[in-house]
């Protein structure tokens, strides 16, 4: 795996491993509570929306955008996402993680250095990927602070930068 690439995955892996490790840190009630049940329009999703979600992100991005692989996202689905227990929600995080080490492992200096359809749009291979990290940081802040708000403004668990360093 190039250097590079391997950097991307790195980081990638990093923040999901930390939506992991506060789903297994809270009830199953947590999981679907939204701060604010009567908004409907998305503006506060569940904690089991915003991980579907992000791995639905990631699938698309990588999958289907890098790794060319058959349009299967639902992206309308996971915005409906309820669960009864954590084990579902990991097994979806399982299974975007292998095919995300899959594909990047594959992936050479000329596909970084390329470009790929999005939908109707053309973007740089490494946007993509610079992209998903964005994306699952942003949610993971997310699901951090609706963990919180469910906790009664109790603090979540969440490592800093420098015991995340390997």
């Amino acid at each position: 795996m190039l250097k590079e690439t391997a950097a991307y995955l790195e980081r990638i892996e990093d923040l999901r491993e930390q939506i992991s490790s506060l789903l297994q840190t809270l009830p199953h009630e947590a999981l679907n509570w939204r701060p604010d049940e009567s908004s409907d329009d998305h503006a506060m999703n569940s904690i089991a929306v915003l991980a579907t979600h992000t791995a639905g992100a990631e699938h698309f991005w990588i999958g289907e955008v890098i790794g060319g692989l058959p349009t299967t996202r639902d992206r309308a689905a996971e915005f409906e996402t309820v669960v009864g227990d954590t084990a579902v929600l990991l097994q979806t995080l399982q299974t975007v993680r292998q095919q995300t080490r899959t594909i990047l492992q594959t992936l050479t200096q000329e596909d970084l250095d390329g470009v790929r359809q999005a939908h109707d749009r053309v973007v740089p291979t490494r946007w993509a990927l610079l992209h998903v990290i964005d994306h699952t940081a942003l949610h993971l802040g997310h699901m951090q602070i609706t963990a919180q708000l469910w906790q009664g403004g109790q603090a979540v668990n969440a490592p800093r930068w420098f015991q995340r360093l390997k």
